[in-house]
């Protein structure tokens, strides 16, 4: 296994890492445009279900913010410790090269 194959399989994963984020940083954006559009619509209905729907918008909103930080581990996991450089000299010790 060369350098050369090697600092190509680093940009590769490099690249996908960023596309990953960018996606969930984009779906943690519209989730929250709607968690937050949903709550207003349903306080704008029923006034008196204002602190039901505020707790409740809360609970969502925390889970929504925990998403980009799940994917945000599971890219630098990608990128640090990149499990395909060893994939990769697996599969070409496999293949006899």
């Amino acid at each position: 296994m060369t350098a050369n194959m090697i600092s190509m399989i680093y940009a590769y994963t490099a690249a996908g890492v960023c596309i990953i984020i960018g996606a969930a940083g984009l779906g943690s954006a519209i989730g929250w445009g709607l968690i937050c559009s949903k709550t207003i619509e349903g306080i704008a209905r029923q006034p008196e279900m204002k602190p039901v729907l505020m707790t409740n918008m809360f609970v969502f909103a925390g889970l929504m913010e925990s998403f980009p930080f799940i994917i945000l581990a599971f890219a630098m996991w990608f990128l640090f410790a990149n499990p395909f450089v060893g994939a990769m000299g697996v599969a070409i010790k496999a293949i006899g090269g």
